[in-house]
Parts: structure tokens; sequence; C-alpha cells
């Protein structure tokens, strides 16, 4: 029987979220890790977290993630990351990095592992639909939520025939098509952290995608010097023409899953959105 990397540890509780206990980990060599805890075997959201974890550190140059200690179907400990402060420079490099990992791309749009994002199931199958990234977003990462939505009556007819609207014409919508991108997929800026002068990624739902998608998910609850960062990936790794004005339009599946997980109080903010992304126009005309 294969020893536990975490044998001898002791643990201290360090809160938690979505179900999950989290915990400090001391290992008897001095080292420390995070550990995430499920009170139930929940080896489909371990793996993905893992799995995601392992791929996002394969490219080159590409932006920090923590190395996975221990992967089972009870837990996932990982490096431990010691809390810092965001500076410029830090962010700066935080968007060459993002830039280089996205660049390294993905077989196709999705993974060839069942998602999750937070507590939620995340479809990373193909689109049946076609090739092309706004068909796959919106068969894939629209329409699930919506259904969760309506079926839990979080949203009013009418927000659901707004975002029925936006997944159906995501194709026309998405800018130039592009190849899918080595995504993490959850990058709010609570998923963005500080460590040793540098930004690392934790608790990805990585998958391919379109890069345009972490650049928004930056946005939407306003990451540290977030325009540093927007601008050293542009020098590193050139976004096209009207990448701006599609914001909203990346901004409408997080939001419908904060809906399905917190409630309508996501509601108002999910239909600006919306409306914005079949505008072409961010939400108060910000360009």
């Amino acid at each position: 029987m294969t020893t536990s990397p975490l044998e001898g540890a002791r643990f201290r509780p360090a809160g938690g979220q979505h179900g999950y206990r989290h915990l400090v980990a001391e290992l008897p060599g001095g080292r420390r890790a995070f550990v995430k805890a499920a009170d139930e075997p929940d080896a489909e959201a371990f793996a993905a977290e893992g799995n995601g974890l392992r791929w996002l550190a394969e490219p080159d140059g590409g932006a920090a993630v923590p190395e996975v200690i221990e992967q089972t179907p009870e837990r996932l400990a990982i490096e431990y990351l010691e809390p810092g402060r965001p500076s410029r420079d830090a962010a700066g490099d935080f968007g060459r990095a993002l830039a280089r990992t996205h660049r390294a791309g993905a077989e196709r749009f999705g993974a060839p592992w069942p998602g999750r994002i937070a507590s939620l199931p995340l479809d990373n199958a193909p689109s049946s639909a076609g090739t092309g990234w706004g068909e796959w977003w919106g068969e894939r990462r629209i329409v699930p939520y919506i259904k969760r939505a309506a079926d839990d009556r979080l949203l009013p007819p009418a927000d659901i025939s707004l975002a029925e609207t936006v997944a159906g014409r995501a194709a026309g919508l998405g800018g130039p098509p592009e190849p899918p991108a080595r995504l993490h997929g959850d990058l709010w800026s609570g998923n963005l952290l500080w460590s040793g002068g540098r930004g690392w990624m934790i608790d990805p739902a990585a998958h391919g995608g379109h890069r345009e998608s972490d650049l928004a998910m930056l946005d939407l609850f306003g990451a540290p010097h977030l325009e540093v960062i927007l601008a050293a990936y542009d020098e590193e790794f050139p976004l096209a023409d009207g990448w701006r004005e599609r914001v909203p339009l990346h901004q409408v599946y997080p939001l419908l899953v904060h809906v399905c997980l917190f409630g309508g109080g996501y509601a108002g903010q999910l239909r600006a959105a919306a409306r914005a992304a079949l505008r072409g126009l961010p939400p108060g005309g910000r360009g």
C-alpha cells in the first residue's frame, strides 16, 4: 500500500466553502499543504480540480499554479501558498504568464474529464452542434444553467428567454474564430492569489475555451491592477479587435452559475450583461 504524503501531518481548520472543509496540514518535514476535504467521497470533483491544476502547470512560462500533493476521493492536498499583496509588477508578470498559458492551447473546446465549477457539474463534452466556440459555449456553458435556474424558479421567464437568446446568438457575437485556449475557467479575483511576488491560480474549472472568458472573469468582480494585467497580456498575446465589447458576453455564463449557486440576487447583473452582449456594448457604456 502506498503511503500518503500527508502521513503523520498535523491538521488545523482553515474554514470551508461549497460543502468542503478547508485545512492546513503541517507535514513532518516542515512543509505545509492546503487540504480540501469532503465528509463523503467526491472523487469526480477532486479529480476535476487535480487534473486541471496539473494541466495548467504544463506550459513553459505559464501562470503559476500550486503543486498537487495528494488527490483521493476524500480530499485534495496542494502546495500551501503564503498570502501576500499584489503589486503592479506582479500583475504585469501575471498578465504575460496567463497569455502563455492560454497560448499553449487545448485539443478541443471542453476537456477529457467531467468538470466541476464550485459545487455544480460542468459539462466538458464536445458540442453536438458544431466545432466553433459559440456553438459549444451556448450548448455546454449556458443551456445547462438556464435549465437549472428555470427548474429551481430562480429567474423570471423574461430573463430565461434573454439568456436563451444569447446562447443561440453566441456564434455571431464571439468575434473572430480562435483555436481553443487553455483556460483556468473560473478566474475571478478570489481564485487569483498573490504569494511570493507572483500571481497564482487556484480552484480551476479548467478546459479548452475562448481566452477572452478568463479575462472577463477577472473583470467581473475586480481583480487588483486589472488594467496592468490586461495591458501586459495584450502585449504578450494580442487580443482581437472588439474584445472589450465582448466582455459582457463572456460574463453571462459565470453570472448564470452565480444565480444557480446563490439565487436570484444576481438576476439584475445577469440581465444587464445579457442585454449588453446582444447590443455588443459593455454594461453602462464602458469601453
